[in-house]
């Protein structure tokens, strides 16, 4: 296979962010080639009529179906702001019983679907039991793997009435006290006690149909010594794929965060992402980094390090899951 027609096959396997209100001219040229998916935040999104426009002009960029995604937990992760409701931080529905948290989820999943997009990235299931993490806190519904659980498959199933939801980050990012953005964390508990606690809620959504799971860039020493879970096979193929029977797409968290990039690099970290098993590859920022993963996810096609098969399937699930919710 030649460099260009491996760059056309493994491109899809990207979903992209830019700067501004308007898509860079990068941007466009990436979706008109082929990447499947675009992520916004708040430096791209001013009112619902705005967002919509910006969607509907991104959308127009691409030959195919393009799926758009947003991380709107609620409380302070919450991209749209500009005119849109306010909903609480997960800590706040924690205190809620199971239905009230899908009446919400309902509710939050309408105003997503309402302003353009096909995915919101949430629920996170971390259960929140260290204190000192910088990263979740409030953003978990709980300190009780059982109650995060349980609301976790209560807003999925609520949001999923109107767009796909994505769990994050599994295996789990709740107990460590690094972030990820700007570390590598390393989580050295038994098997045991993910079992009990970090990985309780992931299987709790994965039984009840969660359309996406986001990885985590921590090391975790009960799977894969030295190698962060978006990058380690047994992980994600291992853990996620064969023993937890995830059939969704895995998405990974953002390759440009400092755990990935300062460590590995965004274009070995990409190769041995989708090798381990991960569909959709974040890379929320630069367009050298994002050219920089596609290239060296085509090298390795043609060289055989990554087979083409792993490509094949992880297009595959991609391409299902946009035919079922990708929407004019």
């Amino acid at each position: 296979m030649h460099s260009t027609e491996a760059e056309d096959l493994v491109r899809p396997l990207l979903w992209i962010g830019f700067d501004g209100r308007e898509p860079t001219n990068d941007a466009r040229a990436l979706i008109a080639a082929g990447v499947s998916g675009v992520i916004l935040f708040a430096r791209n999104i001013g009112t619902r009529d705005e967002c919509r426009a910006l969607i509907q002009d991104l959308r127009g960029c691409s030959r195919g179906k393009l799926l758009l995604s947003v991380d709107q937990e609620g409380g302070r992760v919450a991209r749209m702001t500009e005119g849109f409701e306010k909903f609480p931080a997960m800590r706040e529905l924690g205190a809620l019983d199971a239905n009230a948290v899908r009446a919400i989820g309902s509710k939050l999943g309408a105003q997503v679907r309402d302003a353009g997009f096909d995915i919101n990235l949430a629920p996170v299931l971390d259960v929140d039991s260290n204190p000192l993490n910088p990263v979740i806190g409030d953003r978990s519904f709980s300190r009780d793997a059982r109650v995060v659980a349980a609301h976790g498959v209560a807003m999925t199933l609520g949001l999923q009435e109107h767009v796909a939801a994505c769990g994050k980050h599994f295996p789990g990012h709740g107990d460590t006290d690094k972030d990820s953005h700007f570390d590598l964390p390393r989580l050295a508990h038994a098997r045991e006690r993910l079992d009990a606690v970090e990985l309780l809620p992931f299987r709790a959504v994965i039984a009840a149909g969660i359309d996406c799971i986001m990885t985590t860039h921590v090391v975790f020493d009960a799977i894969d010594p030295g190698v962060p879970a978006t990058m380690s096979e047994k992980s994600i193929d291992g853990l996620l794929r064969r023993e937890l029977g995830f059939e969704g797409v895995v998405v990974s968290d953002d390759l440009e965060m400092k755990a990935i990039a300062d460590h590995f690099g965004v274009g070995a970290a990409a190769v041995k992402a989708v090798r381990a098993g991960v569909d959709a590859l974040l890379v929320c920022h630069g367009a050298q980094r994002q050219h920089e993963a596609i290239e060296a996810l085509a090298r390795a096609v043609v060289d055989g390090t990554l087979p083409q098969a792993r490509v094949e399937a992880a297009r595959t699930r991609l391409q299902r899951l946009s035919d079922r919710r990708v929407r004019p």
